[in-house]
């Protein structure tokens, strides 16, 4: 199961499970903001290669506006998804 809560302006709540089967939704959502993002990934469990794309997307889709993508509150097992892959040095990770 996956949720995406926008809570606020710049604030997105990422929760469970973000792979290929909920890779579009996410996507629905985060084409839908034009501002810079905090993506709270306190509650996120798993992100899959699927899950990682939609997040370069609207990366490179903000960073090309000037504006900024923050990924906050990440688990040990997903903040070593994004180490594994190098993502570490492109995303903002607190």
């Amino acid at each position: 199961m996956f949720e995406i809560q926008v809570v606020e302006q710049g604030l997105v709540r990422l929760t469970g499970r973000l792979d290929a089967s909920q890779s579009d939704h996410a996507q629905s959502v985060l084409a839908e903001l034009h501002h810079s993002l905090t993506l709270d990934c306190a509650q996120l469990d798993y992100i899959s290669s699927a899950g990682i794309g939609v997040l370069m997307e609207t990366y490179k889709r903000l960073t090309a506006r000037g504006q900024t993508v923050r990924l906050v509150n990440l688990l040990p097992r997903v903040r070593n998804v994004f180490a594994y892959a190098g993502l570490d040095r492109i995303f903002t990770i607190e």
